[in-house]
């Protein structure tokens, strides 16, 4: 019998270590304020989206969000990227817990009624906004909050340069995983890794 109740007692042991080791962590370097540890949170933003509305900072209050940066002419890796986060939509598109933030780098010729074209060509009835704004501003969100890269160069295919990553951000704005958008293996993860955000309160 005392057998018994040590390997229950091992095994509640042992569950309770591996909820706690499921969790995701937290991206960028934190700072250490007394005895807080602080990390990075995407700043404040405002843009607009394929349906002529403001989007801010504040439409994503208490939702997890999946962004990354493309721009609707690229001749490389958006169009693989937006195959990977459209099977990520498709996932939760029904959760009323989880969002979508695509931020076009080419404001210029991604226009309002191109964005809503887009979406409209990939059947987006929702929860995804495409945004625009002005690009300076864009480039700054890419590189100072979610670490990414996007900038013009000549010298690329498509007139840029940016990075391809998918970027799961939690409720309070905190990057919580970075994935590569060309690849189904990531894209898989990171489905999984919102199951588990969804969990933390």
């Amino acid at each position: 019998m005392e057998k018994l109740v040590g390997s229950i007692l091992l095994g509640l042991v042992l569950l309770s270590c591996t909820n706690r080791q499921q969790r995701l962590p937290f991206l960028g370097n934190p700072v250490v304020k007394g005895q807080d540890t602080l990390y990075p949170k995407i700043k404040n933003f405002t843009f607009i989206d394929q349906d002529s509305i403001t989007v801010t900072n504040k439409t994503f209050d208490g939702k997890i969000y999946i962004a990354d940066f493309i721009f609707l002419s690229c001749p490389t890796i958006c169009p693989k990227m937006t195959v990977e986060m459209l099977a990520v939509y498709h996932k939760y598109q029904n959760n009323p817990d989880v969002a979508f933030l695509s931020h076009t780098i080419d404001p210029e010729q991604d226009t309002i009624k191109r964005l809503k074209a887009y979406s409209e060509n990939l059947g987006i009835t929702g929860k995804w906004h495409f945004v625009t704004g002005n690009k300076e501003n864009i480039y700054k969100m890419a590189t100072e909050s979610y670490f990414m890269t996007a900038y013009p160069d000549a010298k690329e295919p498509g007139g840029y340069v940016h990075s391809g990553g998918l970027l799961l951000i939690d409720r309070n704005r905190h990057i919580r995983g970075v994935y590569d958008g060309t690849n189904p293996q990531e894209t898989k993860r990171l489905i999984a890794d919102i199951a588990l955000l969804l969990k933390e309160k």
